[in-house]
């Protein structure tokens, strides 16, 4: 008999949709930031790649710790929401310029990892059997959540910390909603802690380097289009004339990913997590090479080429944690995630920063073309993986 309340679900997606709004709220403020602090446009990549860091250093150190182990999940949660809560409202408080606010930065970072992964551990504790639908509607809820400074921005309102005060209060909220409203599931079981011999015999296992490849050409795409979207909106709209708000549109290709999400997620049920994962890579590495092309269109087809490239850049992230959950070894498989996590967005933070320092001498719709090679290469694994598993 099913004893799981109906709300579960809806209440850890809303979680994880509010804990996770400060994760480009930095990017969003950038502009205003631009003006004010005289900061390059070229610190889009600081801005992007300090959060990142900081989630990896602090994945790592959770894995190596075990604390989703040694705390209840729902408490290290709220403790880890607060906490990028009060990192990212000190922005509005301390920070005063770019070394300030990538120190910050970092330091959310930290928490989110606490916050995106943990829940991902909470859904596990209450739904044991298809998870791969529920991971859908989570990873969605964190791009749409990522993408809610952008929203808060699009108000236009002169002073850059209504921003940072919305996105923190968001971050807040999502906390509460786990710590009073999702106990422990009855499934939740400890993991063991993060080794590093365990790492080494994952990474000899085919099927899962070959997983692995496949979610590693999709982040060498993903933040970086992400991060770089609002800049190629920017530089669409100086050369075109056409007026529209560019921190909406922003919001809205971002959130596309959350649709892609759930759409993926019902998909792999009918062909499962390999197949919708290549077809969605494909989709966006074509998104990649046709960047100069659409630059030269209408608002129109500007607006459908970002719908497409919103929702498939974004909606084979829970797929791939599928694969990577079904291909690791059982007996190191939270060492082999962790593992997996962490040198992703680590490629991430190299992409975005060699995309950034392009930006200076080329156009953006160009530099674009250099994120292609990622889901290229992931492709070929996903196609490795194929002739490995091809039951997945």
């Amino acid at each position: 008999m099913n004893t799981r309340p109906w709300y579960i679900l809806p209440a850890i997606v809303m979680a994880q949709l509010l804990g996770t709004s400060t994760w480009f709220a930095g990017n969003a403020i950038l502009p205003a930031l631009q003006e004010q602090w005289l900061l390059p446009s070229s610190a889009v990549a600081g801005l992007t790649n300090s959060i990142q860091l900081g989630f990896i250093v602090g994945a790592l150190l959770f894995g190596l710790m075990a604390l989703s182990d040694r705390i209840s999940p729902r408490i290290l949660f709220f403790i880890c929401a607060s906490g990028t809560a009060l990192f990212n409202l000190l922005i509005a408080f301390w920070g005063s310029d770019l070394a300030s606010l990538l120190f910050l930065r970092f330091c959310g970072g930290l928490m989110l990892a606490g916050v995106y992964p943990v829940g991902m551990k909470i859904a596990t504790g209450w739904y044991p059997e298809g998870l791969g639908l529920a991971l859908g509607y989570l990873v969605g809820a964190l791009a749409l959540g990522t993408s809610s400074g952008h929203l808060f921005a699009s108000f236009q309102f002169e002073n850059w910390h209504f921003v940072i005060y919305m996105t923190s209060a968001c971050a807040l909220i999502g906390g509460l909603i786990v710590f009073f409203g999702v106990p422990d599931g009855p499934a939740l079981h400890k993991g063991a802690p993060l080794r590093f011999r365990d790492m080494l015999k994952a990474f000899k296992h085919k099927p899962l380097r070959a997983s692995a490849g496949g979610y590693f050409g999709h982040m060498w795409e993903l933040y970086a289009v992400l991060a770089l979207a609002p800049l190629w909106l920017s530089a669409w709209q100086d050369l075109t004339h056409v007026e529209f708000n560019i921190s909406l549109w922003s919001f809205y290709i971002i959130a596309m990913g959350g649709l892609g999400c759930v759409i993926g997620g019902y998909a792999s049920l009918l062909f499962g997590s390999r197949k919708v994962a290549s077809f969605m890579l494909c989709c966006s590495g074509v998104c990649c090479l046709l960047s100069p092309l659409i630059f030269n269109f209408s608002f129109i087809w500007v607006i459908l080429f970002w719908t497409v490239w919103g929702i498939t850049v974004v909606a084979d992230s829970p797929q791939f944690s599928a694969l990577s959950a079904q291909t690791a070894p059982k007996e190191v498989i939270g060492s082999a995630l962790t593992m997996i996590t962490a040198i992703g967005f680590t490629i991430t933070m190299v992409a975005t920063q060699l995309t950034a320092m392009l930006l200076a001498v080329v156009p953006v719709e160009w530099v674009m073309l250099l994120l292609a090679p990622g889901p290229v290469l992931g492709l070929l694994s996903l196609y490795k993986l194929k002739k490995i598993q091809p039951d997945l």
